[in-house]
């Protein structure tokens, strides 16, 4: 039985989008783990302004929650990260800056669950602290300066 040639190429284009990361680090982190992070690092703060002072926390089911699923979500693109995926090319450092991510998601989760304000607050700066350190290892992309030409361009 022969196969139509669209029918293989369209196997073909499945078959290689499969192994091709669905989003690339830039995006995973701008699109996913950014996100995330802020609402874990903004669900406790204490703010001190010409109004006064407040306190910022959690206060209903639905801002726990909320807290608790940031955690939950950074610890699976924890996971993602370690995927071969993402991992191919890369230093096995990555891999151990990948799961420093879930452990402290898992604690940021708990932290959540447990609604520990101040728990929470603390992991904030562990959660940071992890995402500093491969940053550091990985630094984040320069932007081209706006109206600057690009190497490409010339001067």
């Amino acid at each position: 039985m022969k196969m139509p040639a669209a029918v293989c190429g369209l196997l073909l284009v499945t078959a290689c989008k499969s192994s091709a990361p669905a989003e690339s680090v830039q995006q995973l982190m701008k699109n996913k783990v950014d996100p995330a992070s802020k609402v874990y690092f903004e669900a406790v703060q204490y703010v001190s302004d010409e109004t006064g002072q407040h306190d910022i926390q959690p206060r209903t089911d639905a801002d726990w929650e909320k807290v608790r699923k940031a955690a939950a979500d950074l610890q699976d693109y924890g996971k993602l990260l370690q995927t071969d995926t993402y991992t191919k090319g890369r230093n096995p450092d990555w891999t151990k800056f990948s799961q420093a991510m879930v452990d402290a998601g898992k604690l940021a989760e708990q932290a959540a669950q447990d609604r520990n304000v101040d728990k929470v607050f603390e992991m904030s700066g562990t959660v940071y602290s992890v995402c500093s350190a491969c940053h550091m290892a990985y630094p984040l992309p320069v932007p081209a300066a706006s109206g600057a030409p690009s190497p490409s361009q010339g001067s």
